[in-house]
């Protein structure tokens, strides 16, 4: 039997290793193995069990000498010994003996300069599906000379004793940045595969000068490109999907200095309240060859209730890109991106619709990375709560944030691309902004319309606002204006301000110039 190596890892015995399977295989060999079942159109339907989401308490780091100067350490990037990671790293390996094991050897980076290889190793089929469909796939010539930079075991069925283990619960996420390994155990949940190949990838690209980045980004009929950064809730996807632009991908790029280039060959979408009419390609994706976690489907018309959240708010669908219908397949622009957006929902009713950003105010929004909850999203909110991740993607940046910001700030002043804060959530009326407003700001704003726009300052912020925008209400534009109180909109600005800048000062690496750069308390 064919091993393909495993040995070297110290998977000495397996039952079986199956290494690129087709997705029709790999469908079979989960249904044989009782991993899941078919929805009507053909999909693979798995439930993950306790864990539907990523579990950001369990994720570690080595701390190893060759890496301990360059990791940002702190509650995201928690160290853990050599002499863990090694024994259960053993332990893990000897629990894959006599089982079947399924190998996926694919890309990240679409861009040829800057692709790196990854072995995956999975326990599951229904996983080795996920990572297949996600990653970027090879050519027959490609799986031949196939060499691999990093390798990634996730055993599932592993639940690590955490007096014995040294960690937090079952589950476990270790990345061995020096030893090019990463090891997932105790959890079921994909996204953890594919964020852990995004965690590398922000380690390795920087070193070779390019900018990693948690967006989605597409490409104008001239070849113009453009980025999108925002948390969960602000518009990423729905703003990206432009039926007038190419879409180069949904969630993790890299900026190198001739191209904006997708690390992945796939799309991981959000499956909750999915209908045909708010998100088309989304729905008409799930069909054969996707993997749909957690969305409660009838056991006899294998229809999903996509409204249904018992099994999880986060229930999910892993795809490949090409089910997109304006997919850009080469995964990449042959240019760097012209205009930059940060989205945003602001649930407390003042930041602007749209503003365009100077060079400072860029690294301090992307840094501060801003969104809100809303009153009764969770138990015990009442009012709305500024959310910040550094970055847009704190969980996966294993470096400080200053050198993500520099970098920013560095591939903008060299490409001259227009940077804009865009505001997708609520204003003073109570009411969020509508759909087709936030469509034509961010049309006008690729288009070039608000670069030339005239603006006022807001008083708050400091931020250029545009006070004109072809297909926008003026009055919407400036928020003070949707107020019916003055007195409300100065103590509500105020508030979410004075969050800004008590956020910020655990960013001891940013200069004094970029912190004047952001809200006046």
């Amino acid at each position: 039997m064919e091993t393909y190596h495993l040995e070297k890892l110290g998977i000495l015995n397996p039952g079986a290793v199956y290494r690129n399977l087709t997705p029709a295989q790999l469908i079979e060999a989960a249904l044989r193995r009782g991993e899941g079942t078919l929805s009507s159109k053909g999909a693979l339907v798995v439930k993950t069990g306790k864990y539907t989401g990523r579990s950001a308490g369990d994720k570690f780091i080595v701390d190893s000498a060759g890496i301990h100067n360059e990791i940002a350490w702190g509650k995201v990037n928690k160290p853990i010994s050599q002499e863990i990671f090694d024994a259960l790293f053993a332990r893990v390996t000897a629990y894959l003996q006599n089982r079947e094991i399924f190998i996926f050897d694919g890309f990240a980076g679409a861009d040829p300069k800057y692709t790196k290889s990854f072995r995956i190793i999975n326990e599951l089929a229904s996983q080795n599906l996920f990572i297949h469909q996600l990653l970027r796939r090879p050519t027959p010539q490609q799986l031949a000379d196939f060499h691999e930079d990093y390798t990634i075991i996730a055993a599932p069925g592993f639940k690590c004793s955490p007096e014995r283990d040294c960690t937090h619960s079952e589950a476990a996420i270790l990345i061995d940045y020096e030893k090019h390994l990463v090891l997932i155990a105790g959890t079921q949940y994909a996204g953890e595969i594919k964020k852990s190949v995004f965690s590398v990838m922000n380690y390795i690209l920087p070193k070779e000068g390019v900018f990693p980045m948690h967006c989605s980004a597409n490409i104008g009929p001239n070849g113009d490109s453009a980025v999108f950064f925002g948390l969960s809730g602000t518009g990423k996807t729905t703003l990206s999907a432009d039926p007038n632009r190419r879409l180069i991908g949904d969630d993790e790029h890299g900026w190198a200095d001739d191209s904006v280039f997708n690390f992945e060959g796939g799309c991981y979408a959000k499956c909750i309240n999915l209908s045909p009419e708010s998100e088309p390609d989304i729905y008409n994706a799930i069909r054969f060859g996707a993997l749909v976690e957690n969305v409660v489907m009838n056991p006899d018309t294998r229809e999903f209730d996509f409204d249904d959240d018992s099994l999880a708010v986060n229930s999910r669908v892993g795809y490949p890109v090409e089910y997109i219908s304006n997919a850009e397949l080469s995964g990449m622009s042959p240019s760097v991106p012209k205009t930059v957006i940060f989205l945003t929902a602001d649930a407390y009713g003042v930041l602007p619709p749209i503003a365009k950003l100077n060079r400072q105010q860029a690294m301090y929004y992307f840094v501060s990375g801003f969104t809100s909850k809303l009153a009764g999203t969770e138990i015990g909110v009442k009012e709305p709560v500024p959310t910040f991740s550094t970055c847009f993607g704190e969980p996966f940046l294993p470096l400080d944030p200053s050198i993500y910001a520099g970098m920013l700030a560095e591939k903008i002043e060299k490409s001259g691309a227009n940077v804009y804060l865009v505001n997708t959530g609520w204003n003073g009326t109570g009411k969020r902004m509508k759909l087709a407003f936030t469509r034509a700001m961010v049309t006008a704003a690729l288009n070039g319309e608000l670069a030339s726009a005239p603006t006022e300052t807001d008083p708050y912020f400091g931020l250029a606002v545009p006070t004109r925008c072809t297909g926008v209400p003026s009055e919407l534009l400036i928020p003070a204006k949707t107020w019916g109180s003055a007195s409300a909109y100065e103590s509500t600005a105020k508030k979410l301000a004075v969050s800004f800048v008590e956020n910020f000062k655990k960013y001891t690496h940013m200069s004094a110039e970029v912190a004047a750069a952001g809200p006046k308390a």
